[in-house]
C-alpha cells in the first residue's frame, strides 16, 4: 500500500433502501472467552462488551476453577465472580464443560474420559447446572468438552477421538443438566477440525440412540473468509447424511490464522478486515451463531494447569499465551482496545432490517441495513491476494427525500479511536440533501473497514 493515497480503483456499490430483505440478526455473531486463567473480566472490559449488546457469549468452565476439590464438597469461590462478571455484560452464556475433578480423575491422562464414579460425576454436573442455569440464570447453552479431537493441544483435558466414546461421555454429561434445567440447550463437540472424528461417529451415535442434540459446534482459525462460510455447508451435508436432520450450528471459536505475536501485529487493521470479511461471508450461510475468540487477552499461570495437564500440555499453554502470545483479544492484557472491537461496534450500528446491496468488486464486501430512519452500509476491503487501495462509490437509491447527515467511520492503520471512551472517531461528518438517490464516495485503503451512515436531519425546516 502506498504512503500517499493516489489514483486507485473505484468499487461501485449499490444499496436499495426500498428493498427490505428481512431481519439482519447481527447479534448472532458474538464473542467468546476463557480457557487461560480464572480471572474475571475487569470492569473496563465488562463495560466495553456490554456496550456492544451481545445476547450470548461462549466460555470455558475449566478445571482450574477447582469446583469439586474433594468428594462431597463443592467450592465455587473462584467460578462465581468469573460468571458474575460475564453476566454483567448483559449476555447469557454458552458454557463448555472442560472440568476433570481430581477425586473423579486421579490420573493425569488426556485419554481418560470416563470418571471413576459416573454417579458422582453426574452429581457434580447437576450442581453446576443448578447453580448457573437455575439459581443464577446465566447459562442457557451447555457445550460438552472442547476440541476433544486434539485434547490438551486445544486447551482441554479430554482427548476423545472415537465417536462412540464421545457419545457416551456426552450422554452421561447432558443427562444431569437436563434433569436440573430441562430448558437448557445441549450440544458439542467443539471440534478443532470439523469434518473428522469424533464428530462423524458421534452424529451416527445420536441417530442410533436418539440422544438429544440441540446444536453442533466447531472451530476455525483461517484467514480465508470463504473457508468460514464453506464449513457451514459441510456441516449441513454431514448432519443431514449422518444424523438425518439439521440441528443448530455454532462456530464456538474462530479467528484469522494464528500467528504474529508482536504487539504491533495486534493493531494491524488487516486483522480487523479479515474478521469483518469472515462475518459477512458467514452471515450469508444458515449459521445460527459465531463466537469470535476472544474478548480479553490473558496470561497463563502454569500452576493452574499442572494438576490436570501433562508437562507437555502445560508447556504448550505457556508457549501460546505467555511466550509467543497470539494477541487475539478485543482488549489487550492491560485493557487496551484493539481494532476488532470496532468491527463489532460497527455491526451493532448497521441496523435491524437487511437491505439489498451489491458491489462490482469481488474484494470489496458490503452489508446494508436500516434502523428507523438510519440507512447504513458496512464495507470491507480485504483480499487474500491483492492488497490495494480503493474508493467506494456508494449509490443509495429509494431514499426518503430530504436533508441527510452523512457520517463515515473507518478502521484503518490510523487508530481513529479514543482508548479511554472506546469511541470510534468519524473520518467524515457532513450535512447534505438527497432526493430519492444519493452518491457518497468513501476512501477504502487496503485492509480497512468502513461504516457509512445516512440519517435524517432537521436542516432546512
Amino acid at each position: 500500500m502506498s504512503n500517499e493515497y493516489g489514483p486507485h480503483a473505484a468499487a461501485q456499490i449499490r444499496i436499495d433502501a426500498g428493498d427490505a430483505q428481512g431481519a439482519l440478526e447481527l447479534w448472532r455473531h458474538s464473542l467468546g472467552h476463557g480457557g487461560i486463567n480464572s480471572l474475571p473480566l475487569p470492569d473496563r472490559v465488562v463495560d466495553g462488551v456490554r456496550s456492544l449488546g451481545p445476547r450470548l457469549v461462549r466460555i470455558f468452565i475449566q478445571e482450574f476453577f477447582n469446583i469439586y476439590p474433594e468428594r462431597g464438597r463443592f467450592d465455587f469461590s473462584r467460578l462465581d465472580p468469573y460468571m458474575r462478571a460475564l453476566a454483567r455484560t448483559g449476555a447469557k452464556v454458552m458454557a463448555a464443560i472442560t472440568i476433570k475433578p481430581k477425586p473423579l480423575y486421579p490420573t493425569v491422562d488426556q485419554r481418560v474420559w470416563r470418571p471413576n464414579d459416573v454417579g458422582q460425576w453426574q452429581q457434580v454436573i447437576a450442581e453446576l447446572a443448578r447453580r448457573y442455569s437455575v439459581e443464577q440464570r446465566i447459562v442457557t447453552h451447555w457445550e460438552i468438552a472442547n476440541e476433544p479431537d486434539i485434547g490438551e493441544d486445544g486447551g482441554c483435558p479430554y482427548l476423545i477421538r472415537d465417536g462412540e466414546e464421545y457419545g457416551q461421555y456426552y450422554s452421561m454429561t447432558i443427562d444431569p443438566i437436563l434433569r436440573a434445567f430441562p430448558q437448557a440447550k445441549v450440544g458439542g463437540p467443539a471440534m478443532a477440525v470439523m469434518h473428522d472424528e469424533p464428530l462423524l461417529g458421534f452424529l451416527k451415535y445420536c441417530r442410533r440412540t436418539g440422544v438429544r442434540l440441540d446444536f453442533v459446534t466447531w472451530h476455525l482459525y483461517h484467514s480465508d473468509p470463504g473457508r468460514h462460510a464453506f464449513l457451514v455447508e459441510v456441516a449441513d451435508i454431514l448432519c443431514r447424511e449422518l444424523l438425518g436432520r439439521r440441528p443448530e450450528f455454532f462456530v464456538t471459536e474462530w479467528n484469522r490464522r494464528l500467528g504474529g505475536s508482536t504487539e504491533d501485529a495486534a493493531f494491524d487493521s488487516r486483522r480487523a478486515a479479515a474478521v469483518a470479511a469472515a462475518i459477512l461471508d458467514m452471515r450469508r450461510t444458515r449459521l445460527d451463531g459465531s463466537f469470535y475468540y476472544h474478548i480479553w487477552d490473558q496470561t497463563c499461570f502454569p500452576a493452574d494447569f499442572e494438576p490436570f495437564f501433562s508437562p507437555r500440555g502445560v508447556a504448550n499453554m505457556v508457549r501460546h499465551w505467555n511466550e509467543t502470545p497470539h494477541r487475539l483479544g478485543l482488549f489487550g492484557v492491560n485493557g487496551e482496545v484493539r481494532p476488532q472491537y470496532f468491527v463489532y461496534w460497527m455491526l451493532a450500528q448497521v441496523g435491524d432490517e437487511h437491505l439489498a446491496a451489491s458491489c462490482d468488486d469481488r474484494d470489496v464486501r458490503v452489508l446494508a441495513g436500516r434502523s428507523g430512519s438510519n440507512v447504513c452500509a458496512l464495507v470491507v476491503n480485504y483480499s487474500l491476494d491483492e492488497r490495494a487501495d480503493r474508493t467506494a462509490a456508494v449509490h443509495f437509491s429509494k431514499l426518503v427525500a430530504g436533508p441527510k447527515r452523512v457520517t463515515v467511520y473507518r478502521i484503518d492503520s490510523q487508530r481513529r479511536w479514543s482508548d479511554d471512551s472506546l469511541a470510534l472517531h468519524p473520518v467524515e461528518r457532513r450535512d447534505t440533501c438527497a432526493r430519492d438517490e444519493l452518491l457518497c464516495e468513501v476512501l477504502l485503503p487496503a485492509d480497512s473497514v468502513a461504516l457509512v451512515r445516512l440519517s435524517d436531519t432537521d436542516a432546512g425546516k
